[in-house]
């Protein structure tokens, strides 16, 4: 998890966005177990957490507490049931669209960092995942922060992994561009109504 201070309106706290921003790990947390209250973890673990911060919570950590461990003797069969299409397909590796929605590889299905024949599935709702820390923490600590749920997404046929956001509560997270213009009243034909 990384901490960042930023306001609502994107302005780091204590300045101009040109002063920058502060990234660093939250030290101290244990081995996360299913039913453990991640706010409460992290917030004996940051006690510090200010009005304006951003935290970053893995996946993982969330999909443990939550409990979205499957035993799988078949990782391939638990890919197979989070699926919800196929994108693309190289040997034996997948690029498919999951249950949330989120194009990516094994549909997010995880087996590292788990119990011998165990998978972690990803957070079955990560934006309400992200929500909940953020109320907890809100009641344990009083402070106001955004909350990002990320997972690492490999990158298909390149080298190189890159982190996701695919939760967000208390961030702004997209600009609604409908009905801008391109060119003399012509409108992006690709814009519409978000599902």
């Amino acid at each position: 998890m990384n901490g960042t201070r930023v306001h609502d309106d994107g302005v780091p706290a204590g300045g101009a966005a040109s002063d920058g921003y502060r990234v660093w790990a939250v030290a101290g947390l244990p081995e996360v177990r299913q039913g453990d209250d991640l706010a409460k973890l992290i917030a004996a673990a940051e006690p510090g957490l200010a009005d304006g911060d951003v935290l970053l919570v893995t996946s993982k950590i969330i999909s443990k507490a939550e409990g979205r461990i499957l035993e799988a003797s078949d990782r391939e069969a638990a890919i197979d049931a989070e699926t919800v299409r196929v994108v693309a397909r190289r040997g034996p590796l997948r690029i498919v669209e999951n249950r949330q929605g989120l194009v990516m590889a094994a549909a997010g299905v995880d087996a590292s960092n788990t119990l011998p024949g165990t998978v972690l599935l990803l957070p079955e709702d990560p934006d309400a995942s992200a929500r909940a820390i953020r109320e907890s923490l809100r009641d344990a600590l009083g402070v106001t922060v955004g909350v990002l749920v990320t997972d690492t997404f490999g990158r298909p046929w390149r080298t190189g992994l890159t982190d996701v956001a695919i939760g967000a509560a208390g961030v702004h997270v997209l600009d609604d561009l409908r009905g801008l213009y391109r060119k003399a009243l012509e409108t992006l034909p690709e814009c519409g109504p978000c599902p």
